[in-house]
């Protein structure tokens, strides 16, 4: 137990200091990254029974989609670009609630496979000198804690 506190302790620490040094761009990775751990997570859950194990890591995906990488966009200034985003992330959204209830699993997969695509499109932007119109107003790293990521 007091092992198990330590890493928790170090890895909490090491997310932190991440996110600290990290640009808006690295940080709409991050939120990519986490999502997908999110979704693996709970589709282990679902494989060993464990409910409420598999419905806290599924409400911690959508609440990194929607209000990490959904809430960043900002739609007058990304255009068309950030408002077919911002439909994608609440379809997504709409996707994990039903895989929640029904313990999809092929839901999961098609909403970690969205989550991949885009985060291989945002990894291959070359990273912008200044912020891109899609994300202008990134998350701030005060805001963006190691329970949110």
């Amino acid at each position: 137990m007091v092992a198990t506190q330590g890493i928790n302790a170090y890895n909490k620490v090491g997310v932190e200091s991440n996110i600290a040094g990290a640009s808006p761009h690295d940080l709409i990775i991050m939120l990519y990254q986490a999502s997908v751990a999110s979704i693996d997570n709970a589709k282990r859950q679902i494989a060993q029974k464990e409910i409420a194990a598999k419905g806290a890591s599924i409400s911690r995906a959508i609440s990194l989609i929607g209000s990490g990488l959904q809430a960043s966009l900002d739609r007058e200034v990304g255009g068309e670009i950030a408002q077919n985003l911002f439909d994608l992330y609440g379809y997504m959204i709409q996707r994990l609630v039903q895989a929640n209830i029904s313990n999809d699993l092929a839901i999961l997969d098609e909403v970690e496979r969205l989550l991949i695509d885009l985060q291989g499109a945002w990894e291959s932007i070359k990273r912008p000198a200044v912020q891109t119109a899609a994300y202008p107003t990134a998350p701030s790293r005060a805001a963006m804690t190691y329970d949110r990521i």
